[in-house]
């Protein structure tokens, strides 16, 4: 059972979805409009099904806020087609992109699939903050600020390690350079974006002599990066 939130101007299709998903056990709250949508994500739902054009406030701009508030899945639902609109919904933090008319089974089973990738093993200390997270054959020690991989010790800078921190909190979601160097350098850094690349190079050599059999990060060729490894 998961907490969904949809958010789409279409009351006959956000309808279906409620008790498409209700009937599988999960609890759905709804949203026909962006600025009410943003307020429902406060409640911190596990997934967002999000269309784009809705009055007011678009799906791109409640996406760009959403990333500001929540790390759950976003997926888009939207009529639009092209495939500059996929690379903009994913470039703003979406991680899947569905265009409508969509079959219904294929939504639930992408759904699912993004549920099943955040129910990975995670340990909490007093405060509720996550300390130690197993994903797969990685662990990452927030505390100690340390990775391993199959149990070996990953030597990393300490940017590299915020780095990937920020992708193993984030697996399958799309980064671009400039968001990448936002969250680690922090907006009023005095710098280029351009050393996220080298950054990036560095960690996947130090992933590969470790396990050269898996690509952890790709490029998304024009956005940036994602990190594949999930439970």
């Amino acid at each position: 059972m998961s907490r969904i939130l949809i958010i789409d101007d279409e009351k006959d299709l956000v309808d279906l979805l409620k008790d498409s998903l209700e009937s599988r056990g999960h609890i759905v709250s709804v949203a026909f409009d962006g600025e009410s949508g943003l307020k429902k994500a406060q409640e911190q739902p596990d997934i967002i099904i999000l269309d784009i054009m809705m009055p007011g406030v678009d799906g791109y701009e409640v996406c760009r806020s959403l990333r500001d508030q929540v790390f759950c899945p976003i997926i888009f639902l939207s009529a639009r087609q092209s495939e500059t609109d996929r690379l903009r919904g994913l470039a703003l933090g979406g991680d899947d992109f569905l265009t409508k008319p969509f079959s219904l089974k294929e939504l639930l089973a992408r759904i699912d699939a993004h549920i099943r990738r955040e129910k990975r093993a995670v340990f909490l200390n007093h405060s509720n903050k996550r300390m130690l997270i197993n994903l797969a054959n990685l662990s990452i020690d927030l505390k100690a600020r340390q990775f391993w991989v199959d149990g070996n010790l990953l030597s990393l800078t300490k940017r590299e390690f915020e780095i990937l921190e920020l992708f193993v909190m984030h697996p399958g979601q799309v980064f671009s350079k400039e968001q990448i160097y936002e969250k680690v350098w922090g907006y009023d850094a005095e710098g280029d974006y351009s050393t996220v690349t080298e950054h990036v190079k560095n960690i996947r050599a130090k992933l590969a002599k470790l396990d050269h059999a898996t690509e952890y990060i790709s490029t998304v060729w024009g956005i940036g990066y994602r990190f594949n490894k999930w439970m």
